[in-house]
């Protein structure tokens, strides 16, 4: 691996992206927290218009330094600290296998992209697998380290704050990539994304992420009876973006449909080998943003892509 920068306790932080409550344009992602008091993300505007890479990454890298503490004192419970969950329908890695059986992660060079606070890294870790947790924000990387020291030490695997659209890693580094709903659904050019794993991912290695569903695009974000009914069309890749008052963007996400994933991933040198979308299941009785037990066992909500690189 080359040109490696891990996190330590005292970094700066960095500006970015948000949500408000009230408005509906696009569905909110389940690692959504609110704005905090005094942020941009107070009176930010959602309206729909193209958002660039750069400026997409600026903006998402900002709103999770803002909102990284009030996210993970809502959702850590949830998360656990060394848990793999894939999304809030609770699919737990432990039980799916996406990776493989944990008995064979052992040893394996892992890349977590958009790590957030390396919960699912830290699982990884807990198998025998060698893991490498990335992520965009700071201050997501940070409660990392507050966990690795709440459980008698720091990070027992290496911290990297990088852009995943540029990947801070030698060719074939290494043998297996996920990412559980991060990065990606942020990203205006996913596609290069996947072309950075493909290139740091050894032949023959998997790779498997997790993003919103694409048909929640079409549906009001809301976790009650009117969030099942389609406000926009399906087809319109339009950004969802969150303004100030300047015109500014503080949050993007964007849309692709599942035939737009499906090339890009062939694109990049992948092979499709199975497209997961869990069912909500009886016990989880939790509501998250725009997940809810009603819409979960009604409509799909999260989407996992199983792929293998060629």
């Amino acid at each position: 691996m080359e040109q490696k920068h891990e996190v330590d306790g005292d970094v700066h932080p960095s500006g970015g992206p948000a949500m408000t409550d009230g408005d509906h344009l696009g569905p909110r992602g389940p690692l959504d927290a609110p704005g905090t008091g005094g942020s941009p993300d107070d009176d930010a505007e959602a309206v729909r218009r193209p958002a660039g890479g750069r400026e997409s990454s600026r903006a998402n890298r900002g709103w999770w330094d803002r909102n990284a503490d009030e996210y993970q004192n809502d959702h850590g419970d949830f998360l656990g600290d060394a848990r793999f969950v894939w999304g809030p329908e609770g699919l737990d890695e432990a039980e799916a296998r996406l990776l493989g059986p944990a008995e064979q992660l052992r040893g394996l060079r892992v890349l977590e992209v958009g790590a957030g606070a390396a919960q699912c890294s830290r699982w990884l870790a807990d198998q025998g697998a060698r893991p490498v947790a990335l992520d965009l924000s700071h201050r997501q990387l940070q409660h990392a380290l507050r966990i690795g020291a709440g459980q008698g030490g720091d990070a027992a695997f290496p911290l990297v704050e990088a852009d995943a659209r540029a990947l801070p890693f030698a060719d074939g580094s290494f043998d297996l990539a996920c990412s559980a709903f991060g990065a990606l659904p942020f990203v205006a050019d996913p596609e290069r994304v996947f072309a950075q794993v493909a290139r740091v991912l050894r032949p023959g290695g998997r790779w498997v992420f997790s993003l919103t569903h694409p048909l929640r695009w079409t549906l009001a974000d809301e976790p009650g009876p009117e969030g099942l009914t389609i406000v926009n069309s399906y087809f319109d890749r339009t950004p969802y973006v969150e303004q100030d008052a300047g015109g500014h963007t503080v949050y993007a996400e964007h849309h692709r449909t599942l035939g737009d994933r499906v090339r890009d991933l062939v694109g990049a040198g992948f092979r499709l080998d199975d497209l997961v979308e869990p069912e909500w299941p009886e016990w989880n009785q939790q509501v998250w943003g725009g997940w809810s037990p009603l819409r979960g066992r009604l409509v799909p909500g999260t989407a996992i892509f199983v792929c293998t690189r060629v």
